[in-house]
């Protein structure tokens, strides 16, 4: 051996990183906050066509049943308003007995005007009542339980 030796030394700290590391985040830098998770969109911000469909209908009939009684017949379509013609969309039901009902919408929009217009058994409708007027925002929970808040005073739903 030829006597030399190679002396290791340490890595010398860089500029940037703290000598005492007990110290934490470095005082010019704010600990960064956690990111908020997206909020998913509520299901009344879909399109009017995809939203009465593929959500308000569901959650209809799941609240319809929850008093007890058999699936109503629900569907979505659009034709004349009853008792007052003209077109609109429309969420037509049947509930046993031969009951049926109406949500109309004068526009595809959930926040346009609404009537809502009941029929007994053997007869047509014959009033059309304005239904949630006065709200501000809609949504499918308030469109749900005012709609089966009115079956439900007609003593439609369960066993009245």
């Amino acid at each position: 051996m030829n006597g030399d030796l190679s002396l290791v030394s340490e890595p010398t700290p860089s500029a940037d990183s703290s000598a005492d590391s007990s110290a934490g985040p470095s005082a010019d830098k704010p600990a960064a906050k956690p990111a908020k998770a997206a909020k998913p969109p509520a299901p009344e911000d879909a399109p009017f066509a995809t939203f009465i469909p593929e959500s308000l209908l569901p959650a209809l009939a799941k609240e319809i049943r929850s008093y007890g009684g058999p699936e109503p017949d629900l569907r979505f379509e659009q034709g004349a308003m009853p008792v007052v013609g003209g077109s609109c969309w429309m969420v037509v039901g049947a509930l046993p007995g031969e009951r049926r009902f109406w949500l109309s919408f004068t526009a595809a929009d959930i926040n346009a005007a609404k009537t809502v217009a009941l029929a007994e058994p053997g007869a047509e409708p014959s009033l059309l009542e304005p239904f949630l007027g006065d709200e501000k925002r809609m949504s499918q929970a308030l469109l749900v339980s005012r709609l089966v808040q009115r079956l439900n005073g007609q003593k439609w739903l369960g066993p009245n």
